[in-house]
């Protein structure tokens, strides 16, 4: 999660949008994970996409209404995410493990400059969107990071001054940026 001021809030109710939201939310993760299939292939590639992705959604969902980003989820997700990359794709084993131990320490060390800022569940997604996206996950942080400035700016301009108190989840923003790079890859394999 990151924050304008610092300030968190307390956690809210599960499902706070109620039935239509649980349904919205299943319905994205479903054509994400249906789109990545018909992108990628039946494959290894589109299966752990597709998963990678329903995960992202659902964190995203709990980050939104909960800001927290649970360990039920993340932990199990990156082992399983890791393991299934690394047994089906071994030739790329080093970029996984370097990207996402890369990013989660690209994320670590402004938490422990402004710890406030920043939740360490960002830094411990962090790690899965690395293991995901192997060497894409800069441009996956790239992304999430402009996404979630201009939502802050947004805020500032709406809310003024007070809009600096209001703390903004930071896991959706980052499972966007994530979900853009799976379907593109990294852009610097282009040039």
């Amino acid at each position: 999660m990151t924050s304008l001021s610092g300030v968190r809030p307390a956690g809210g109710a599960p499902w706070a949008g109620g039935r239509a939201a649980r349904y919205a939310s299943s319905a994205v993760a479903a054509l994400l994970a249906a789109a990545l299939l018909v992108h990628h292939g039946l494959g290894a590639r589109g299966l752990i996409s597709a998963g990678v992705a329903v995960v992202l959604v659902a964190l995203s969902i709990v980050d939104v209404e909960q800001h927290r980003l649970p360990n039920v989820i993340v932990v199990p997700a990156t082992f399983v995410v890791l393991a299934a990359q690394i047994t089906f794709f071994p030739d790329r084993t080093l970029e996984w493990i370097l990207a996402a131990v890369g990013a989660a320490l690209f994320l670590y060390v402004p938490m422990l400059v402004y710890p406030a800022g920043m939740g360490f569940g960002d830094v411990k997604l962090a790690l899965l969107l690395g293991a995901a996206v192997g060497k894409a996950v800069g441009f996956s942080l790239l992304l999430a990071t402009a996404a979630a400035a201009i939502v802050s700016l947004a805020i500032l301009a709406a809310a003024g001054a007070g809009g600096r108190k209001r703390a903004i989840p930071f896991g959706p923003f980052l499972a966007l940026g994530t979900i853009v790079a799976l379907f593109a890859g990294d852009p610097l394999d282009l040039i």
